[in-house]
């Protein structure tokens, strides 16, 4: 049976456009299903599908599986190329994926995604001082390790599709990330993250 990704609203919802991106990018066929934030808490009504009351939500079948991360390590077991077959560079992404999905929260916070914006850099704090200078760490180190085009490579996989919001980010904001802007470009020309644009 097919898979159904239920994301939210493409200007804002971070969190819904890792797994989107990843399986559009590797090629994995779903069914797209957008369920817009229309309040500021849309609890209630998204608990009908998710069990968090948030999204992403994949459907497989009968099967609910839920959160980004869940999202991506179920997909993993189905399609290797979710992550780099080299294994230095699939510690590396692995590692990545797991600082972004519980860091940065002071990125995530003061700079905010949004798609079809740009405004002045914020006023930077120490908090995001240190949020901005660990990805322009993590990007020059995954670009000089691997090779680039990709963090870890010379294949999209699931580091890429996790930082994918951070892009949206340092176009918006104006933020430097040193070398690793010609992954942010690469990133933005990408025919999905251009189709979800």
């Amino acid at each position: 049976m097919a898979f159904t990704l239920i994301t939210a609203n493409r200007n804002y919802s971070s969190w819904s456009l890792r797994p989107w991106l990843l399986m559009k990018a590797l090629g994995i066929a779903f069914e797209d299903r957008v369920e817009p934030f229309t309040r500021a808490s849309n609890y209630e009504e998204f608990r009908a599908f998710s069990p968090t009351g948030q999204v992403p939500v994949l459907l497989d079948g009968a099967r609910t599986v839920w959160d980004s991360l869940g999202i991506t390590l179920y997909l993993a077991d189905r399609y290797p190329q979710v992550w780099p077959q080299d294994e230095a560079a699939r510690a590396f992404a692995m590692c990545a994926v797991a600082e972004m999905h519980g860091g940065f929260s002071a990125l995530r916070g003061q700079c905010t995604m949004n798609v079809g914006v740009r405004v002045a850099k914020p006023p930077f704090d120490a908090a995001l001082a240190r949020d901005v200078a660990r990805v322009r760490e993590l990007f020059g180190e995954g670009l000089d390790r691997f090779g680039g085009p990709w963090l870890a490579g010379g294949a999209f996989t699931a580091v890429d599709a996790f930082f994918a919001p951070v892009a949206w980010r340092v176009r918006t904001y104006g933020l430097d990330v040193g070398r690793g802007q010609a992954w942010v470009d690469h990133m933005l020309d990408h025919p999905a993250m251009l189709e979800w644009e």
